[in-house]
């Protein structure tokens, strides 16, 4: 076993607008998160993840940076960020940082001198291009909708966004911009930082052609992403960070990288290729879309999500390192999208968790995931803050017919919002987030769902995250055994065994709302079996069960 404290961490992503306000003013902060430490040391995790807190407009909330080195002002200030870092290590956990170096905001002072001037010495600091007749230098679409290019008349030339036409895209070829950023890394892990969430960073490396898309059928749009998605010179760049930065420092690493396979993640992530220790894929969070992405929405089979997290297993198992999460604030909340947010919620909710943190990886928790939080249904799209949900229903709705009906229920379904709204920590006014006016709309079943309740509830979704955070600092076999799994052809338990030396866990899950049998298809009755964790009431000592599972049901078994 390679043992490595980020394999052996549990992590905690705080989204910081929607975690805890301090002053009032609707916006969670800096001063909140401090507030709700020992929440979160209570809890069990390693390492907290803070989502962006950097300047900016806050057109993509917070993703669009204007200054690296400066905190989002209605976050607090650089004082209140280095009381918290200092209160987080003292309670010895650790602090990643989300790192945004695909682009920046059209409000950096790097990209206010590139479009000042075709002469600027910052003009190469971005992705400039001439038209080509009249019309964008090639036929990409933008991930947040529409064009990828943004004409500017000063100079007369269009400049690449894969995003928002506020987030510039970076141009990493410049040697120049490549030394700013990683002077501004060094920076922030040396004021003690332990690591980078680092966004969309298979972004970074563009085919120098910017040759145009394959236009789908239907389509405005060609897509570009064979282009600038693992681009050629990606393997370099991200060796060069790690040899000028990250190799200097005991830190945590993860890419988020859409689009990636297994195959390039084993390059990404092998442990002799002095690039990152994780990445964050996409594929088990696709099941179910279509032709328009995620708001298709359309029916998803357990055998398809069981073969994706199964093949990133097996994909990684000798060399790489998985990332294991359910939930981000990119993400609709789990419960409502793989278990059941009404009459089984808290049982869907522990099941997905043991699911999850019996594979091998390391496990991420989502704010509020712990407590079994659930989807929002904002009757109006007015209520919706989220800039691809909002460019998404003008687009499909506009300019491709859907129906109101058709596009609100996709929206409830897989709309970004629905991890945004504020955490639920108590039943008074607003949820305890905050005093004021939240900045989004508080979910109405806070009274029920909050983390007072949790905590006060011994057989609580929070606790039962707690004792899983427990079981894996209590059992190595849980964080470095080799999984494998078991009858990947059933359509609802989703069972797997994990394999340490002599000992052996099982995994079994009921996905669905009904009583279900499993029947191993492999000998087990010769070890003798523990219970280590359940979400429903079990016969102790009893070996492994033959009983159905109930509902959403899950048992983890240890063997020896």
């Amino acid at each position: 076993m390679d043992k490595t404290w980020w394999k052996e961490a549990v992590v905690y992503q705080v989204y910081p607008r929607s975690f805890m306000d301090s002053d009032g003013d609707g916006i969670g902060d800096l001063k909140g998160i401090l507030m709700k430490l020992d929440y979160l040391q209570t809890l069990g995790v390693d390492v907290i993840w803070l989502s962006p807190i950097y300047q900016s407009p806050n057109d993509d909330n917070g993703y669009d940076v204007s200054d690296y080195q400066a905190i989002m002002k209605e976050f607090g200030t650089m004082e209140d960020f280095d009381r918290l870092l200092s209160a987080i290590h003292e309670r010895g956990m650790k602090i990643m940082m989300d790192l945004v170096i695909n682009h920046t905001s059209d409000e950096h002072p790097w990209f206010k001198a590139s479009r000042s001037s075709i002469d600027d010495p910052k003009r190469d600091y971005y992705i400039w291009r001439k038209g080509k007749e009249g019309k964008e230098p090639n036929n990409w679409e933008s991930v947040f909708k529409g064009p990828a290019w943004k004409y500017d008349e000063l100079t007369d030339e269009y400049y690449l966004h894969l995003f928002s036409k506020k987030q510039p895209d970076l141009n990493w070829e410049n040697p120049n911009l490549r030394e700013e950023i990683y002077s501004m890394m060094k920076w922030w892990l040396d004021k003690g930082v332990d690591g980078f969430r680092m966004d969309v960073i298979n972004f970074i490396s563009k085919d120098q052609r910017y040759l145009d898309g394959v236009v789908a059928e239907g389509k405005q749009y060609g897509d570009g992403s064979p282009y600038f998605m693992n681009g050629p010179r990606i393997h370099e760049f991200l060796q060069e960070i790690n040899q000028r930065v990250l190799s200097h420092y005991d830190l945590i690493t993860v890419g988020e990288m859409p689009g990636v396979t297994p195959e390039e993640a084993l390059l990404y992530t092998g442990k002799d290729r002095n690039e990152l220790h994780m990445v964050f894929q996409f594929e088990h969070m696709d099941v179910g879309s279509g032709p328009e992405g995620k708001w298709n929405n359309s029916k998803w089979e357990l055998s398809d999500l069981k073969r994706i997290l199964s093949k990133w297993q097996y994909g990684l198992e000798e060399g790489g390192w998985n990332s294991l999460y359910w939930n981000n604030h990119d993400q609709p909340r789990v419960v409502s999208r793989f278990g059941d947010d009404g009459t089984y919620r808290v049982e869907s909710a522990k099941m997905l968790a043991a699911c999850l943190h019996m594979l091998k990886g390391t496990p991420y928790i989502y704010q509020g995931e712990e407590i079994g939080m659930t989807n929002i249904t904002f009757q109006s799209i007015e209520d919706y803050q989220d800039i691809e949900t909002l460019n998404s229903y003008e687009d499909l709705v506009n300019n491709y017919g859907w129906s109101e009906e058709r596009m609100m229920a996709a929206i409830h379904a897989r709309s970004r919002d629905n991890a945004r709204t504020p955490i639920q920590w108590n039943d008074n006014r607003n949820a305890g987030f905050t005093t004021g006016t939240p900045w989004i709309g508080v979910n109405a079943n806070y009274p029920e769902i909050n983390a007072v309740n949790a905590y006060n509830d011994r057989e609580s979704i929070f606790q039962f995250y707690k004792k899983l955070i427990e079981l894996r600092k209590q059992h190595d076999i849980i964080v470095y055994g080799r999984y494998d799994l078991l009858c990947p052809d059933d359509e609802q338990i989703f069972a797997y065994t994990r394999t340490l030396g002599e000992e052996k866990l099982l995994v079994i899950c009921n996905f669905k709302g009904f009583e279900g049998d499993f029947k191993s298809p492999i000998e087990l009755d010769s070890l003798s079996a523990t219970l280590l964790i359940s979400n429903y009431e079990q016969e102790k000592d009893k070996g492994i069960s033959s009983d159905p599972l109930r509902p959403y049901e899950c048992r983890v078994y240890h063997l020896k």
